[in-house]
């Protein structure tokens, strides 16, 4: 008897099949997201092509809607505790962008809050890294219209973590730092899409006690083009300089741009930014809250390093409670500063007063 190979099972991890749903909404490409009793055709707009959203609309019978974030629809100026659905037959590729994303739009009249299902599809598109703006239409008895898509099941997405903490030690190396002497990158591979996160380990510190450690998620704009707009780039210089200070620690470098909402959703809110709102404002005009990122990668890092036990630098105080969450023990905290500059002093005010970060901004200010 010839022996099955296991490549031709069917495979029904659901990792896998929220990446497969995740690189179609990005080429996109529609992908039917449901559960036990009904079917949604979904759309990323911020992927689609205008002749796709047209093939789209004629395929659903122009039953389709626009997927309306609250963060969005306050910012359009309707009050609603809830994500809302906007009828879409008639409505322009265009229209419906600037219905999604563009400042100074106009809700339409016609609006109705948005079932479970439909706002979960937002979940998904936030984790291919692009605007929760969903076209969808129930397609339970048009199914056969969309017979190549792709399939994922709701319960798939929303009971798993995008960064879960299936990592493992890929390679550990010496790397020459100009500041700080020969420090160690280890980098792992694992979470959703396998990405690799980088831990420097700078120094020699001591693993019988409290580690002292950074959580600096990546900012290339200020990290490595030193942008004013920010204090990213300070704080990860000054970081790794108060790590070597301690007597060693490590700073663990997350893929997490834009705050978790990836490099395209972060350029199109600079450009809100440069408008005159701040950037939790500039965020939700695209439809995100305040901050998608994430930490239990950090926390799986940590452990496999051996650390349990650390001090934390940083200013941010949900970085704290993750850590925590996920069974770290956190003894103290020691803030990390950056410069303020005429650029970022009101970044550094949003930070503070309507993020919660742990900064005595008028000392900062005053100190320049």
């Amino acid at each position: 008897m010839t022996a099955k190979s296991p490549f031709s099972l069917e495979f029904s991890d659901p990792a896998m099949e929220v990446e497969r749903a995740v690189s179609e909404l990005r080429y996109g490409r529609p992908v039917l997201f449901g559960n036990d009793t009904r079917q949604l055709a979904v759309l990323a707009l911020d992927a689609v092509s205008p002749q796709v959203f047209g093939q789209f609309a004629e395929a659903v019978g122009d039953s389709h809607e626009l997927l309306i974030t609250r963060q969005r629809a306050t910012r359009l100026g309707l009050r609603t505790n809830g994500d809302v659905a906007v009828p879409l037959a008639g409505m322009s590729f265009d229209e419906a962008s600037r219905l999604s994303y563009a400042l100074e739009a106009k809700m339409p009249a016609r609006v109705r809050p948005a079932e479970a299902l439909l706002s979960s599809s937002a979940e998904l598109a936030r984790t291919a890294l692009l605007l929760p703006a969903m076209v969808a239409a129930d397609v339970t008895d048009l199914e056969d219209r969309f017979s190549a898509c792709c399939r994922l099941h709701a319960d798939r997405l929303m009971r798993l973590s995008p960064a879960r903490e299936n990592f493992q030690k890929v390679v550990e190396t010496r790397v020459p730092l100009k500041d700080y002497g020969n420090a160690q990158f280890v980098v792992f591979r694992g979470g959703l899409a396998q990405k690799d996160q980088v831990a420097i380990v700078v120094g020699k510190p001591d693993l019988n006690r409290p580690v002292p450690i950074r959580i600096h998620s990546s900012c290339i704009t200020g990290d490595l083009c030193g942008s004013l707009k920010c204090d990213c780039g300070d704080q990860l210089r000054n970081g790794l300089e108060l790590l070597e200070q301690a007597g060693g620690g490590v700073l663990l470098y997350l893929d997490q741009e834009g705050r978790g909402t990836g490099i395209g959703a972060k350029m199109r809110a600079y450009g809100y930014q440069h408008r005159g709102l701040d950037t939790i404002d500039a965020d939700a005009e695209l439809g995100f809250a305040e901050d998608h990122r994430r930490y239990e990668m950090a926390v799986a890092m940590l452990r496999l390093l051996g650390i349990g036990e650390v001090v934390v630098y940083t200013n941010n105080p949900t970085k704290i409670a993750a850590l925590k969450a996920g069974g770290i023990g956190v003894h103290a905290r020691t803030p990390v500063l950056g410069r303020v500059t005429a650029e970022n002093e009101n970044y550094l005010r949003t930070k503070t007063l309507r993020a919660g970060h742990m900064l005595d901004i008028e000392t900062l200010v005053a100190a320049e």
